[in-house]
């Protein structure tokens, strides 16, 4: 196959830092990034009265579906305390339908949203300290159903996942807005067929791995993730590769090691998590054996698995068992040892999420609509519980910044 230019990490990180500090003071100060005196489930407009926060707050943002019983009426805004994890709710942001998916630009000054809805859309809302997150913007992917989404390093494209149409998509990011222009790409997989049980292919996932040179598509209703390269200039998705996993797997989400050399996949029909090898030149993954996730026999829907930034754990969320599996990581990348499960004190934990520094982790528990919060210690790797659930409408992604 052509391989588009190579995409590089360029330098945002710094000014993206930079601009999270400015961020949090001002949440200290006067505001976060949408911290206002709303109730829970009051719009965030301007002409709010702002919320004074003691120093050490950080904004945390909610995504869950708006048309669905239960569920909330846009993007949850709260504030945790960076010394004990506690959560406060600060208002919403309206005008983002279904946003069950979160992501931040490499600068810190832009988010995104999925619309999870049959006429798939993503959207793009600024940020800025001292007011609410205000949308830009709203595109169509092409396809139905987009469950996530996640900006590539350069911060010039966005790319996206079509769970019901089985499609990854391609948009333009505006250097200086962060607007997103006319979609550039839709690539729909096709090849090879659904896994048993399956009606189609369900794109689930589509990141870039950590060197930057490719990107990786997770498809649960072929068995299967792609590897594609990522024509920057012309925003094409090139196919480079695949490789599928036994039938039935239903493989739903990926995380990279620290190092690039392993990504580990939970699978969510057949209940494992697998180690797989990543071959940085040509972006190939290759899969390990099965793994178990520590919950006993039947489905408990693994549903993603994070990484701590030191390489030696990794916490996988069961939506079926309502725990936390967690393993030690071994030989470098190469090796998952099973530890145990930790009750997560919800139900559904639908995606989970690091505080920056890692201090804290965050499980969205979508049907009992809480999110808990644990302290996570860097070198043992346990999680302890820090206090009562945090209620929320029907919350399925958390973004802590």
């Amino acid at each position: 196959m052509t391989a588009g230019r190579s995409a590089t990490r360029t330098g945002p990180e710094p000014d993206r830092r930079r601009f999270l500090r400015t961020v949090a003071a001002s949440v200290a100060a006067t505001t976060g990034v949408g911290l206002l005196t709303a109730a829970d489930a009051a719009p965030a407009r301007a002409g709010h009265r702002v919320v004074r926060r003691p120093h050490g707050t950080r904004p945390l943002l909610l995504g869950t579906y708006t048309s669905k019983e239960g569920g909330g009426t846009g993007i949850g805004l709260a504030g945790y305390d960076t010394a004990t994890g506690q959560l406060t709710a600060t208002g919403v942001v309206t005008g983002v339908a279904d946003p069950s998916y979160l992501a931040l630009g490499p600068s810190g000054r832009t988010l995104y949203a999925v619309d999870e809805q049959q006429q798939g859309a993503v959207t793009a809302l600024a940020l800025a300290p001292g007011g609410p997150p205000t949308v830009l913007g709203t595109r169509s992917t092409g396809g139905a159903g987009p469950c996530h989404l996640s900006v590539h390093p350069t911060g010039r494209w966005l790319l996206s996942a079509n769970y019901l149409s089985g499609s990854v998509a391609v948009h333009p990011v505006d250097r200086a807005t962060g607007a997103l222009g006319e979609r550039t790409d839709l690539v729909t997989h096709t090849d090879p067929p659904p896994g048993p049980g399956q009606d189609g292919p369900h794109a689930h996932q589509i990141v870039t791995a950590p060197d930057g040179r490719h990107v990786l598509a997770v498809d649960l209703g072929n068995d299967t993730f792609y590897t594609y390269r990522l024509d920057t200039g012309a925003g094409k998705l090139r196919p480079s590769s695949y490789a599928t996993l036994r039938p039935g797997a239903g493989p739903r989400h990926l995380t990279f090691h620290p190092s690039g050399s392993f990504a580990y996949l939970a699978n969510e029909v057949d209940n494992t998590v697998v180690v797989c090898r990543y071959d940085l030149r040509s972006g190939r993954l290759t899969p390990g054996a099965p793994q178990p996730t520590g919950t006993g026999p039947g489905t408990s829907y693994p549903a993603q698995i994070l990484i701590t930034r030191n390489g030696r754990f990794a916490f996988l969320a069961n939506r079926g068992h309502n725990s936390l599996t967690r393993y030690a990581v071994e030989a470098g990348g190469a090796r998952l040892r099973l530890l145990d499960t930790v009750p997560v004190g919800g139900d559904f934990p639908r995606h989970i999420a690091f505080s920056p520094d890692e201090r804290w982790l965050f499980a969205a528990n979508q049907k009992s609509g809480s999110v808990t919060v644990f302290a996570v210690d860097a070198r043992r790797g346990t999680l302890t519980s820090a206090g009562a659930p945090f209620a929320a409408p029907m919350p399925v992604c958390v973004l802590p910044l």
